[in-house]
């Protein structure tokens, strides 16, 4: 009997007792969530479909207008919102850039999230808010018309709708209060159990424990003394050895992966030289290549051409490297959006190519140099794989900064937009052989990563749309 209480069987036993009482604890917190999950997505459910049903009743004309129809007026859009709605739920509408209310007029458009609004233009979204100390289940989506052709477009008209969600946290309150209760009484039984056995059972495995979580942390020197030779005893031995293995692994893979990067930035910076002088002759060819019949003449301008996409691959592993090896910082300033904007376009010869719509005086706290990457990159990937126009928009949001890089082609094919910021990536077969690097997109990315913010792609009818996120610094 001694021999049984004093062993790991005699331990675990006692452990799985305090488990087990755990384990209750476990599954009325595991119901209060199901239950919690349940009452919501019953309520959304539920504001959904009155939303939908009550959008499906819309009787005046908006969006693209049929001959004969006017635009909707303030009243209409007025009553509308009124229409929607009810006790417990507000509404507001956007319209053309204006916003119009219920009577009540509790919500405005700084209610709305830039996340939010986004996502609203393409499907029915939810979110749940805190706004003003009191919790609410936000509703948007775009208003859908069938145009001439029978076909759904949107027409612009973005309805949200704020449903409180008070009676629910009560509900809620009240289950918490009772599953409190019930734990109270089954805390009380396992701290009886588990301080008679938490010296002899839980201290080994807690230093079991701890000692994972350090190596977990990085601590991959950690061991543990090896004490008897019971099951425990021997579990901790393999550990050591795990450990052991574990830290000659990562070792060698971060020596690796070091000699990987040290590899790319040295063969860059050693390209360097011989791209120098490579520029310099193809500059004196360049200026010969006019002069020249004209297959030396073709052969001159693909050289030039080689060159300059060497030069632009060099500069971009230089850039890349130095994001991999974390030197990468920045350097903030209070800069003129549309002016720098503007300056990025002129100092490439895009003026003329790229329309900008940028409010004068929208001042951002960022890195300049950081910025100019970022927008070359954008807009220089929609000149070359885009179609015209291309446009460029910025403005100042309660969250940051947005900036959004338009083009009008054929646009990126639905398989390729999770990976258009992949390294190398390029889009088809076909753009193989293209000017750019592939590394581009994604140095614009990590620039804006830098800074704190993201970068996401949407596609168009026609064309594609980048949009930069940037936050207030």
């Amino acid at each position: 009997m001694i021999a049984f209480l004093t062993g790991l069987r005699g331990r675990l036993v006692i452990t799985f007792t305090v488990v087990a009482v755990a384990a209750s604890a476990l599954v009325a917190g595991i119901g209060f969530e199901l239950a919690k999950g349940a009452l919501i997505e019953r309520t959304t459910k539920t504001a959904v479909d009155d939303l939908t049903k009550d959008l499906e009743r819309i009787d005046f004309a908006v969006g693209e207008l049929r001959p004969g129809e006017v635009p909707p007026s303030s009243e209409e859009l007025t009553n509308l919102a009124n229409a929607l709605a009810g006790p417990d739920r507000h509404t507001l509408l956007e319209y053309q850039d204006q916003y119009y209310r219920d009577d009540e007029g509790l919500f405005g458009g700084g209610d709305v999230t830039g996340e939010l609004r986004g996502q609203a233009r393409s499907k029915l979204v939810s979110q749940r808010r805190m706004i003003d100390g009191a919790l609410w289940l936000v509703l948007g989506t775009q208003v859908y018309r069938a145009g001439t052709d029978d076909v759904a477009r949107p027409t612009g008209l973005l309805v949200f709708e704020f449903v409180s969600l008070s009676e629910e946290e009560r509900t809620l309150a009240n289950l918490r209060e009772a599953f409190a209760q019930a734990g109270g009484i089954t805390l009380l039984i396992a701290l009886t159990v588990a301080l008679v056995s938490a010296r002899h059972v839980l201290l080994p495995v807690g230093r079991l424990s701890a000692a994972a979580q350090a190596l977990g942390r990085g601590r991959l020197d950690t061991r543990l003394p090896v004490r008897g030779k019971d099951e425990l005893a021997e579990l901790t031995a393999h550990f050591n050895d795990a450990a052991a293995a574990l830290e000659l692994s990562v070792s060698e893979l971060r020596a690796l992966e070091a000699m990987s990067r040290r590899f790319v930035a040295d063969v860059s910076h050693e390209l360097r030289t011989p791209l120098t002088a490579m520029t310099a002759v193809a500059d004196m060819l360049a200026e010969e290549a006019e002069r020249l019949p004209e297959q030396p003449a073709k052969a001159v301008r693909l050289v030039l051409s080689e060159v300059g996409r060497l030069r632009e691959l060099v500069e971009h592993l230089i850039e890349v490297s130095r994001f991999d090896a974390g030197t990468a910082t920045l350097a903030l300033e209070s800069v003129d959006v549309a002016d720098a904007i503007c300056d990025s376009l002129e100092v490439r010869g895009w003026s003329d190519d790229v329309r900008v719509q940028a409010p004068a005086g929208v001042v951002a706290n960022l890195d300049p140099r950081r910025f100019d990457v970022i927008v070359a990159n954008l807009v220089g990937n929609a000149l070359k794989h885009g179609g015209q126009p291309v446009l460029i928009t910025a403005r100042s949001t309660p969250n940051g900064l947005e900036v959004k890089v338009r083009d009008h082609g054929e646009g990126i094919p639905p398989e390729a937009l999770p990976h258009v910021f992949d390294r190398f990536f390029k889009v088809g077969t076909g753009r193989v052989r293209s000017q750019g690097s592939g590394l581009g997109l994604s140095i614009a990315r990590a620039n804006a990563q830098l800074h704190g913010g993201t970068i996401s792609v949407r596609p168009q009818q026609p064309g594609t749309l980048f949009t930069v996120w940037l936050p207030h610094a």
